[in-house]
């Protein structure tokens, strides 16, 4: 019985016995309230940059939207000329 014990690689044991306490430390840090305050701000962050960027986005797509009506305007007076 002995020699199973001189088969088994103890730094190979305790590496995996590391890991497996600092996941479920880890796992317990990630679920606190104080994780939870964090991923909160951090999401509250998050959506007042989508708002800020949704802003942006508007703004372009309504110089956009004046843009392609000026110039649908210029080539229909081109048109009327050129007819004329």
């Amino acid at each position: 019985m002995l020699g199973c014990l001189k088969c088994i690689s103890w730094k190979k044991a305790g590496v995996f016995a590391a890991g497996v306490a600092f996941g479920t430390a880890g796992i317990k840090i990630l679920s606190s309230k104080d994780a939870k305050k964090v991923y909160t701000n951090c999401t509250a962050a998050a959506l007042r940059a989508k708002d800020c960027v949704m802003k942006t986005v508007t703004t372009i797509q309504e110089n956009a939207e004046d843009i392609y009506a000026d110039a649908k305007t210029i080539n229909e007076e081109r048109v009327e000329e050129e007819v004329e």
